[in-house]
């Protein structure tokens, strides 16, 4: 069988065998999907031998780019060393115990524990568990209501699910929890009123967010969750203060606040976790995944502080944690998460960040004279395009037409890779990227979206023609 002949194979098996996460039915049914055979850091190649650069750098995950003999080593010793040990009860490992320690270290304040999860859902599936569990414990178990805010995305567990605040997120089909969970407004500036200031606006924020604590009644509120930048909800850069601010409100009205970091961390913003470094502020809790290996192997974690701690662990109280996976703390995905970490240190990987990222965000926001761009907005390595139909009264265009994908689909054929969401473009590339990078993916996507705008006969469609 050729090589073609291969690729239509895996193209039909997928197909007609593989549900993919968020499968758009109508489309993939004809479409099918780009299957993708290789890599090599911050570029993937398909089954045709196309080779692509990888601005969504896998699914925020692939920070130390892909193709990593060092990796590979360290992952196939510790296969023959050890595959796979019990993480129950009471039995551990070499690498879950180093990981666990190494993430003590590297996180802020007195987060000194970590319950090891399967990937980034399940980590914040089990934040709320622990918060219920803390809750109850301390003797205030009516403390179960969480607080999240619109347009974010904390996983898709049935609990993370729930707790995000994405309208495409909660279809008709699915049923949420929702006699607990609350959402307050996403701090997205780009949004708000014309004529408001972004310091009233931080304002308003910050009282919706007291008002509803309030409303529910603090004894009644145990969490409130929230990325230090959106992801999946539009790349949402809050006004500064904010975290800050949410953060003296929880504090105040005794609410833990939690840090959903999974996208944030090891480096995406230029620093192991940006709870503290960026923001300023020391969370109770802070979940994270994704670029923890790297996306070389799956894996998640909880991190939780010492006063959570010292009341769910008191002796003579007979409890026992009732949560965990089969494979929590994996030995083989833990000594990968352990080497990502070493060659993030050894390479000053972040030192990249801090370099290019910047030139990332300036250069991206040279699109703003293109038609339909309205917003360009994001932090370093983490970055959004934000695609309108009248860019002075912010019109987005119908859901339907799906612009994001218009752009996306010329980017493709351009060899870059794009992550589209409706109106927008998203890209969180590795974060080993260069300058001359930066310059294929802003110059491409330049590109697509003027061929897009073609497409779509812009500007006539602002006129309502």
């Amino acid at each position: 069988m050729g090589g073609n002949d291969d690729a239509s194979l895996v193209w039909q098996q997928d197909k007609d065998h593989l549900l993919h996460p968020w499968a758009f039915f109508d489309s993939f049914n004809h479409e099918g999907a780009l299957a993708i055979a290789r890599g090599d850091g911050a570029y993937i190649e398909d089954v045709n031998g196309k080779r692509y650069l990888d601005a969504v750098g896998g699914l925020w995950c692939t920070n130390i780019g892909l193709g990593r003999e060092e990796m590979a080593r360290a992952i196939a010793d510790q296969v023959m060393k050890l595959a796979y040990s019990n993480p129950f009860v009471d039995m551990t490992n070499v690498p879950a115990a180093q990981l666990a320690a190494k993430l003590a270290e590297l996180a802020p304040g007195d987060l000194n524990h970590v319950f090891f999860t399967t990937g980034g859902s399940t980590a914040v599936d089990s934040a709320y568990r622990l918060i219920q569990y803390y809750q109850a414990c301390r003797g205030t178990p009516e403390k179960e209501h969480i607080i999240s805010r619109v347009n974010s995305y904390h996983g898709s567990t049935y609990l993370s699910m729930s707790i995000g605040g994405k309208k495409g997120d909660h279809p008709p089909e699915f049923r949420f929890k929702t006699d607990t969970i609350h959402h307050v407004s996403a701090p997205d500036y780009y949004r708000a009123p014309e004529g408001v200031s972004e310091q009233e606006f931080l304002q308003q924020l910050l009282a919706e967010l007291e008002n509803k604590i309030v409303e529910i009644g603090p004894d009644k509120v145990a969490a409130f969750f929230a990325e230090p930048i959106m992801g999946a909800g539009g790349v949402i850069v809050p006004p500064a203060g904010y975290h800050q601010g949410t953060w003296e409100i929880c504090q105040r009205h005794d609410v833990l606040y939690v840090s959903d970091e999974v996208v944030t961390s090891f480096g995406r913003l230029g620093h192991w976790f940006a709870s503290e470094d960026v923001f300023g502020i020391r969370p109770d809790i802070i979940t994270t995944a994704k670029g923890l290996s790297s996306g070389y192997l799956p894996i998640g974690a909880t991190l939780y502080s010492d006063r959570i701690h010292e009341i769910i662990s008191e002796e003579g109280q007979g409890r026992c944690f009732a949560n965990g996976f089969t494979y929590s703390g994996h030995p083989v995905v833990c000594a990968a998460a352990l080497k990502n970490i070493e060659i993030m240190e050894r390479e000053k990987i972040f030192d990249n960040v801090n370099e290019v990222g910047p030139y990332f965000e300036q250069q991206l926001k040279t699109l703003l004279d293109l038609d339909i761009v309205g917003d360009v907005r994001g932090h370093k390595m983490m970055m959004c395009v934000e695609f309108v139909k009248n860019k002075q009264t912010r019109e987005l265009f119908p859901e339907e037409l799906d612009v994001g994908k218009v752009v996306s689909n010329h980017a493709d054929a351009m060899g870059l890779i794009l992550r589209p969401i409706v109106n927008l473009n998203v890209m969180s590339p590795p974060l080993i990227i260069t300058r001359d990078d930066v310059d294929f993916i802003v110059g491409t996507l330049r590109k697509a979206i003027e061929a897009a705008q073609d497409e779509l006969e812009y500007p006539a469609v602002s006129r309502g023609a």
